[in-house]
């Protein structure tokens, strides 16, 4: 149950998915709330540490997520043809514009030439930094993004439910019950 098979999700990839769903939507509330702090407000320096930390560990999440993806089969999309070269696309999509918002979000942070601070348990190190303009171009690629990687995860769920409803496929089971995933259909 841990690993995918091709009729389904394992656990590993189950929790990946779920956890990043969870966390980018967390991370764009907290990021749009942020953009109206102002200096005096309690938390106008703590808000973007937070957000900066979960983010850092995001990427490092995603990349890791990436790597299991790459080692595991994946399940047999549900659907014609159309269907499954359609949520194909949209995955490559989705995954693109996560890294994008997360790496624009990296730049933001370490164009001054330091690191981020992880909630003090490590510093992710400024590995690009002064290249002209960083935090503003970065700052537009990732809050533009952002919007349309939350524009994108609301499609793609509600696109699962569709096919949960209304075409009656397994494709939403699949990603919430592993037992179910490796039954025989």
């Amino acid at each position: 149950m841990w690993r995918n098979t091709q009729s389904g999700w394992g656990v590993v990839s189950i929790l990946f998915h779920w956890l990043s769903a969870l966390t980018i939507v967390g991370l764009f509330v907290l990021g749009w709330w942020m953009t109206d702090l102002g200096y005096y407000d309690a938390w106008y320096n703590q808000a973007p540490w937070v957000h900066r930390s979960i983010g850092i560990l995001l990427m490092l999440a995603t990349f890791a997520r990436l790597g299991w993806r790459l080692i595991q089969p994946t399940p047999h999309a549900e659907g014609n043809r159309l269907e499954r070269l359609a949520a194909h696309a949209g995955h490559i999509v989705l995954y693109a514009l996560l890294l994008l918002v997360l790496i624009s979000g990296y730049l933001i942070s370490t164009a001054n030439g330091r690191g981020i601070s992880v909630f003090g348990w490590f510093e992710m190190p400024a590995l690009l930094h002064g290249l002209p303009n960083q935090a503003s171009v970065a700052g537009d690629v990732h809050w533009y993004s952002a919007i349309v990687l939350m524009v994108l995860a609301a499609g793609h769920g509600g696109v699962a439910f569709i096919h949960h409803w209304r075409y009656r496929h397994n494709t939403l089971r699949r990603m919430v019950n592993p037992k179910h995933s490796h039954k025989r259909h």
